[in-house]
């Protein structure tokens, strides 16, 4: 009996953005993103494409999951992947409030709306020009 064999692949695209697919056949997958044999696919006008990483599976099942997991991964998480920097993996799987140290006076933090930092020493908030938010 034949050994089946599925890959899970990441793509950098022209405009830098990644794509996480899964094939049974990672050099004919590769090669119709490449060619754009497909105008609905994601990478059609984000061609050329770059493989920056792939696993293989025995398991489809698996692979798709695999595949599921790293679509949900932060940009900053598929990078330290790829580069294979497993200190920034284990940080960035992390929960977020516990990669945060919170006995650092100085902080940036993110308002929720807006995507502004505000900076934060001590108890002061320093006034950002064009922020809506308040000094309490």
């Amino acid at each position: 009996m034949k050994e089946h064999q599925y890959f899970v692949y990441i793509l950098e695209c022209s405009d830098g953005l990644f794509y996480v697919g899964v094939t049974n056949n990672l050099d004919k997958r590769f090669d119709e993103h490449l060619q754009g044999i497909d105008p609905t696919c994601f990478t059609f006008k984000r061609r050329p494409v770059i493989l920056k990483y792939y696993e293989m599976f025995i398991d489809i099942k698996q692979a798709i999951s695999r595949e599921k997991q790293l679509k949900g991964w932060s940009r900053k998480k598929k990078i330290a992947l790829m580069t294979e920097d497993f200190n920034a993996l284990v940080q960035l799987s992390k929960n977020y409030s516990d990669r945060v140290s919170f006995d650092n006076p100085s902080k940036i933090l993110r308002q929720a709306q807006g995507d502004k930092q505000l900076n934060i020493q001590g108890d002061k908030q320093l006034d950002i020009p064009g922020d809506n938010l308040q000094n309490s």
